[in-house]
This record gives C-alpha cells, structure tokens and sequence, in this order.
C-alpha cells in the first residue's frame, strides 16, 4: 500500500521579544523538521508584525508560513511540537485539497 503524500501549509508564530538569533533558530528547527518529515515547496519569512490581539500581553510576534508536502500522519506531530514549544505563540496546519488530474 503506498503513502499517501498530501500538500499543507503552516502559519506560526515566534515570539517576538527573543533575539533575532533566537528567532532564526526557532524557524529553522521547525523547517529542518518539515524537511525531515516530508518535501518543503516554499518559505515565506513575513518577520515582526503587530498581533491582532495581545497574546500573553505581547503585541508583536515573528510570522513564518511554509508550504510542504507530506503523509498524513506527520502534521498532527508537527502541531504537538508547536504546543509544547514555549517560544511559538500559535500555529495553525492547514491541508490543501487534492488537485487530482481528470483522467
């Protein structure tokens, strides 16, 4: 039985107040993660932006999006690593539809 590979994006959000060092590292464990786990098809790096609202009286956060694929196994792994990482605010996975060929 072959994997089925699906296409997701992920929006996260750093907190702001770590250093730009800090932030940096924060990113790339998260997308050497997704590599790790499946094929990453774009980075867009959005930086510091004002929050809608304050989460945990902070207004600014770092704003990562990343499109990949992957199995479907892999993004609820991913959202528990963004839970219990102290240093991401939110995050949200999101699974793209299949964009099947009419045959």
């Amino acid at each position: 039985m072959e994997k089925l590979i699906n296409s997701y994006e992920t929006l996260f959000i750093i907190d702001a107040q770590l250093s730009d060092e800090e932030i940096k590292a924060v990113a790339e464990k998260f997308i050497a993660r997704i590599e790790k786990n499946g094929t990453v098809k774009e980075v867009n790096e959005w930086g510091k932006r004002r929050l809608a609202y304050p989460i945990n009286d902070k207004n600014e956060g770092y704003y990562v999006l990343v499109n990949f694929e992957s199995d479907a196994n892999f993004p609820a792994e991913l959202e528990r690593r963004f839970s219990i990482n102290e240093n991401i605010m939110r995050s949200i996975v999101i699974r793209h539809e299949d964009k099947k060929a009419e045959a």
